[in-house]
């Protein structure tokens, strides 16, 4: 076990989403535009938080699919690598791995995605359902059918069972496509979810330029359990419903590496504390620091540094 691993008592999550393959760019670029050497890793928001929610000892299973190819083997084996079972990943012969080109950077990456096996997760069993604390998935799992429909049905399953839901709203156009996922989010945060949500992920769903000031005004319409706005090196603002919105600094790190996986470094912090009952406080510290430890290197955290 990694020396840096928090130690928490075994609870159930279930994470329903996209496993990647994520070719990120070796040098710092600021588009993708700008040519640039790619080294290939395990990618994906959905696989990234599950894999640092087993990396700080939490009971996860990630429910994805893959391509039967060999970038569905390698992310198999990457995932394996990190603790996580294999057991609910489908590997699929007529579909071929998804992908993502990101551009390292050390602010808001650059990206494309090139989209396939990773929409077609099949309806989640519902003793799987029936086992977990909370459930969590993301904005880009939910853009396609069938992931889309079978996601939501998951999730209203578990809404009437009393369970914890979380989704990570990252949003993006590009993704969509001609949708601009305001029904899905509707339907979403009607069952009373955790939303993390950026001030990039507002400005893409929203269409518009908002300010930290602006952006709360917006999320103050938004009927859920709890909310957290981050802001990169500004820090996070957050509620629960009906209370007031509540700050607290970024932590300063040694030098910024790279950006790409603080957001879902961050979540599984907060969720590793949040379903062992902890106050919200605390499971912001602990996102805030879960999130510096991955902005102080490249690769995942369960990885050891080799810088």
């Amino acid at each position: 076990m990694n020396e840096n691993t928090v130690h928490i008592s075994k609870k159930k999550v279930l994470v329903i989403g996209e496993l990647l393959a994520d070719l990120i760019s070796e040098k710092d670029i600021e588009s993708l535009a700008f040519s640039s050497g790619f080294v290939m890793s395990q990618g994906g928001s959905s696989a990234n938080l599950c894999a640092n929610l087993k990396w700080m000892n939490v009971d996860a299973e990630l429910i994805g699919s893959v391509g039967d190819d060999g970038l569905g083997t390698y992310l198999i084996n990457e995932i394996k690598e990190a603790g996580l079972s294999d057991k609910y990943l489908t590997r699929l012969s007529n579909f071929q791995t998804s992908l993502v080109l990101v551009g390292k950077s050390k602010n808001t990456p650059d990206f494309i995605a090139y989209r396939s096996a990773d929409i077609q997760i099949n309806k989640i069993d519902d003793s799987l359902i029936n086992d977990a604390k909370l459930l969590h998935t993301t904005a880009f799992a939910l853009s396609k059918d069938p992931a889309k429909s079978n996601i939501l049905n998951a999730f209203s399953k578990a809404y009437k069972l009393g369970k914890y839901l979380s989704v990570d709203w990252n949003y993006a156009p590009t993704i969509w496509n001609d949708d601009n996922g305001i029904n899905v989010f509707k339907q979403i945060c009607r069952f009373k979810p955790l939303i993390k949500i950026s001030l990039d992920d507002i400005e893409r769903f929203t269409g518009r330029k908002l300010s930290i000031e602006e952006s709360m005004q917006e999320l103050n319409n938004i009927d859920v359990s709890a909310i957290c706005l981050t802001c990169g090196k500004d820090g996070v603002w957050f509620k629960k419903e009906n209370s007031p919105w509540i700050y607290k600094a970024a932590l300063s790190v040694k030098e910024v590496i790279s950006v790409t996986g603080a957001g879902d470094a961050f979540w599984a912090g907060f969720l590793a504390y949040f379903i062992e009952e902890k106050p919200i406080a605390e499971c912001i510290d602990n996102a805030l620091i879960t999130a510096s430890k991955k902005i102080g290197k490249l690769e995942p955290l369960y990885k050891r540094s080799l810088i």
